[in-house]
């Protein structure tokens, strides 16, 4: 019998793998008899031990048979593969969701991403760097591995933690909420698909702020929702141009507005509470990186004005500790516990329960907090050189939304339409500077020129260096 080892792996695994494909190639057919294995070693030049292995595990996997006396046969019919491999030939989508995945969403140009090969980058959505964190995570860790029972988690979340989170945005946030209110999720988007699964059916409306989070928008849309941008001014959302007949979901950031940094006034939260109470519909509040403010203490969140059970709140972890850790936190109004909790159990059955435990503990016993106080004043330098040196280098060429909050800035190329950007964000990339257009997070992009430029993840040493480099391209652009 011929048989091409891949060279992949230990010999009895490569063994089992080619004989898998004689047999789906069609080669051996059902009822075939397998050589005797001294005669298959002997002809492959492998111990005899390899070819039991292999044979061994045929009969598991329901490939081979074993006869008593006689030797090992091929089981059962199996259907030829065109072409030699499964991926050969491309499947197309098996249902509607999946239809709609392929048309909004492209894995290949999420915007934002790292950029390889460049000195420096602007890239935003990344949390600061702090090793001392990275210490005291593992410690906790290492305790919750010790202390966590290894059962299924809660779906709703470990209760600890929900009990923490309710504890924190009542001193922080000014919301109010009992622990069954809390759910812990894997990360802002999670919370969103979870709303969207429980809140909507294909062809509800949704009103969102424009520009928006992108993967918000393909979320919506993947789900079946259709769209409604309203625009959004230095207040934040323009209450006034909010669709009739109505949505039956309004996303916002009120508290940080991504990506403009608008915070929304106070007359506009309540005019958009009002709305949300008169016609019924809900309101999703993102609070992404609320805790982070330059101009004083945080912001009450939307939700601490809600009086009719109207707002759904989403915070999130990934900003403030960092990404990998994977979770966040959805607040649902009461009468939607039920709905939510069986969508989450259908999902993952409850996220991580030792990351919970030991973020629930690091919360309780203030290192979460003290975390976010040495963050905020690392930012806050960050973002101040940052604006001190495009002021400075840059001139009138840029104009700069100042939001007092969060780790990015949003700067305009005064006088520059998108193609220029475009050119502008090529030219810097071959200098060996990152910077990240605002254009994906518009459903109607404007023909302006716009950067959003990231913080978080440069020194103030790299800061510095690097709006240099942009000041130079800048120049060099014309």
């Amino acid at each position: 019998m011929y048989l091409e080892l891949d060279g992949n792996g230990p010999l009895h695994v490569q063994l089992t793998r080619a004989l898998k494909d004689v047999v789906l190639e069609g080669r051996l057919a059902r009822g075939a008899r397998l050589p005797p294995t001294r005669q298959l070693a002997r002809e492959l030049g492998v111990s005899r031990n390899t070819v039991l292995a292999a044979y061994e595990q045929l009969p598991v996997e329901g490939f081979i048979e074993g006869r008593v006396g006689s030797g090992s046969y091929v089981a059962r019919p199996l259907r030829t593969l065109d072409g030699g491999t499964a991926a050969a030939a491309p499947v197309p989508p098996q249902s509607e969701f999946a239809r709609r995945a392929r048309v909004f969403h492209d894995h290949a140009r999420i915007p934002g991403r790292t950029v390889p090969g460049v000195r420096y980058a602007f890239q935003y959505g990344v949390p600061m760097a702090n090793p001392a964190l990275t210490t005291v995570w593992a410690r906790e860790l290492a305790h919750a591995a010790v202390y966590t029972p290894p059962g299924y988690p809660p779906a709703q979340g470990l209760p600890a933690l929900r009990e923490a989170v309710c504890d924190y945005l009542a001193r922080r946030r000014g919301v109010v909420a009992c622990p069954d209110d809390v759910f812990i999720v894997a990360g802002t988007q999670q919370a969103l698909a979870l709303a969207a699964r429980v809140l909507l059916d294909p062809g509800d409306v949704v009103a969102l702020e424009e520009p928006h989070y992108n993967a918000l928008r393909e979320v919506m849309q993947i789900h079946g929702a259709r769209l409604h941008t309203v625009t959004v001014d230095r207040e934040g959302l323009c209450c006034h141009a909010l669709p009739c007949p109505p949505p039956k979901l309004v996303r916002v950031a009120p508290s940080h507005q991504f990506p403009t940094g608008a915070v929304m006034s106070l007359p506009r939260r309540m005019t958009l509470l009002d709305y949300a109470r008169r016609h019924g519909c809900w309101v999703l509040e993102d609070d992404y990186d609320g805790e982070f403010r330059y101009d004083g203490r945080p912001l009450a969140a939307l939700r601490s004005l809600d009086r009719h059970g109207r707002v759904l709140y989403v915070g999130t972890f990934s900003k403030v500790v960092f990404p990998a850790l994977r979770l966040g936190y959805l607040v649902v109004p009461p009468g939607l516990r039920t709905d939510f909790l069986n969508a989450k159990w259908q999902d993952d059955f409850g996220s991580p329960t030792i990351e919970q435990a030991a973020l629930a503990r690091f919360i309780a016993n203030g290192g979460f907090e003290r975390h976010l106080r040495r963050a905020a004043r690392a930012l806050r330098d960050r973002r101040q050189v940052l604006l001190e040196g495009m002021r400075a280098g840059a001139g009138d060429r840029l104009e700069i939304e100042d939001s007092h909050a969060g780790m990015h800035l949003l700067a305009w190329l005064r006088g520059r339409d998108r193609a220029a950007g475009e050119a502008l964000v090529a030219h810097a990339r071959a200098r060996g500077l990152a910077l990240y257009p605002v254009t994906p997070y518009y459903l109607d992009p404007p023909d302006r020129a716009g950067l959003l430029l990231g913080f978080a993840s440069l020194t103030t040493a790299e800061i510095r260096e690097a709006v240099a480099l942009l000041v130079r391209c800048l120049e060099e652009a014309g």
